[in-house]
């Protein structure tokens, strides 16, 4: 039997955290007393880590202040998730729990995890989701360069044992999919998340999770068996 590794992004794909991203976002750049970036300008930058994020939505101010955003940022999206807690300030995109839960009973299956999340942000999802022992590998930002740099991905297959080949990234950014090439891995985009599916260029496209078993069978004919759906 050939184990398989199953990578997801997280903000985006697996969980709708743009409510509070956004609202972190102006209440950071209110902080510093700048004008907030527009809404469309914040989704396109949620996948990339935070110092990465500031610099690119305001270009102009020095790395001090990208620093003061940062910490602002983080100060408001924790105080936001502790207020309603982490499963309702990030909802589970619909059929994402029975999507893990199936592909998880599985004996031929691994899953991991590649967000721009930080380990304390993404163990607070886990914990607010009840996700434990779901993802054998955890890629955060902490310790990795900013997608698309594919170092991420490069650690989870060095963790699991897989090659890339054996490997596949869902994702719903460009980032996702730009990190994933370079490592190697095939992709499988989705069309709910915060890039427009038209820009992702995958070579597989979710409209929803009823459509992953069949994706990843194509993926992989000699799978044990169907993938259940």
């Amino acid at each position: 039997m050939t184990l398989r590794l199953v990578i997801f992004d997280v903000d985006g794909t697996l969980v709708d955290s743009q409510g509070d991203i956004i609202a972190s976002m102006r209440h950071a750049f209110a902080e510093i007393g700048a004008p907030a970036p527009k809404d469309p300008a914040v989704r396109g930058i949620i996948g990339l880590s935070l110092d990465v994020a500031m610099a690119r939505l305001a270009p102009d101010l020095d790395a001090s202040t990208h620093d003061a955003l940062v910490e602002a940022y983080k100060r408001s999206y924790m105080s936001l998730r502790a207020q309603a807690g982490a499963a309702q300030s990030s909802p589970l995109f619909p059929g994402t729990r029975a999507m893990l839960d199936s592909l998880a009973a599985r004996d031929d299956l691994l899953l991991g995890v590649a967000t721009g999340k930080s380990r304390r942000g993404l163990d607070k999802l886990i914990e607010g989701h009840g996700l434990h022992g779901l993802f054998v590998t955890h890629q955060v930002a902490d310790h990795h360069p900013s997608k698309p740099h594919p170092a991420m991905l490069h650690a989870a297959l060095s963790e699991t044992g897989i090659d890339a080949r054996d490997a596949v990234m869902i994702g719903d950014t460009t980032y996702d999919m730009d990190m994933a090439r370079a490592a190697g891995i095939s992709t499988i985009g989705v069309s709910w998340g915060y890039h427009p599916a038209a820009d992702l260029a995958p070579d597989h496209l979710l409209s929803s999770w009823d459509d992953l078993p069949a994706c990843l069978s194509r993926k992989w004919p000699n799978l044990q068996s169907e993938v259940p759906a």
